[in-house]
């Protein structure tokens, strides 16, 4: 299954990354606001008073994000946060929450939250972390779709084509590899598939849905090499390593 395949019949998923945002706050005022300013910024929200009816509207596969206030009552952002996390841990989460709340909002980081916003927050900060929050949503979707596909073998089947013993070892070896905490060294000749290979053992691995860094080594000494992985990065971005960080490098 495909993104495009993701998008249900009241095309709320469109195209390779979905627009649905699930806002949560038991303020009516706030509820709009948030709503009326992700709709000017070209998202679908879906607003509601409380953590209990979101999620009895949320799935494993939910195509989209979630945005949810901290303090509210009956359940708290917090125990919302759990339970989505134990439903589906690639599903982005971003909270709001007051000046007070800072230490809580960083517990909630450490407990799988996309990121939290601070009130009173930039709308256009907003904008920005749910549009990269959408796209990284996209890719879990795919991963998983894929990862699905690959432990069933038919997407090995079809992509990594061939019925001789080393093939077939080649496919259990994929999806024994990807399961693997270290490193991996993929080694072959020039187009013989080394990068399928390295996308399939990142698709079937527990790190699917999180970011897949490449790097290419060739032309570059080591100088080079290192600082673009380790640091210090020109115009202020991040070495791969820390790009990486949570997925595969």
């Amino acid at each position: 299954m495909t993104p495009s395949e993701l998008a249900s019949p009241d095309g709320t998923h469109s195209g390779r990354t979905p627009s649905r945002i699930v806002v949560i706050d038991d303020e009516q005022d706030m509820r709009a606001s948030i709503s009326q300013w992700l709709s000017l910024s070209g998202f679908q929200p879906e607003t509601y008073a409380s953590a209990e009816e979101a999620l009895a509207n949320l799935g494993a596969d939910f195509p989209g994000i979630v945005v949810t206030d901290i303090r509210m009552p009956g359940m708290d952002g917090m125990v919302l946060l759990k339970k989505l996390m134990g439903m589906d841990a690639t599903l982005p989460v971003i909270l709001i929450t007051g000046h007070g709340d800072v230490p809580m909002a960083v517990e909630a980081m450490r407990l799988g939250a996309w990121d939290f916003l601070e009130k009173p927050f930039d709308p256009e900060r907003m904008a920005d972390l749910a549009r990269a929050a959408l796209k990284a949503r996209a890719l879990a979707l795919e991963s998983r779709a894929l990862r699905q596909e690959l432990a069933d073998g038919s997407t090995l089947m079809r992509r990594l084509v061939g019925n001789s013993p080393e093939m077939v070892r080649l496919r259990e070896d994929i999806l024994d590899y990807g399961q693997a905490d270290g490193h991996v060294l993929i080694d072959g000749e020039t187009g013989t598939g080394k990068t399928l290979v390295a996308h399939a053992l990142h698709a079937v691995g527990p790190r699917a849905g999180r970011k897949f860094v490449t790097v290419s080594c060739l032309g570059l000494d080591d100088e080079t090499l290192a600082a673009r992985l380790f640091g210090p990065v020109e115009q202020g971005g991040l070495p791969l390593v820390e790009e990486a960080r949570g997925g595969t490098l």
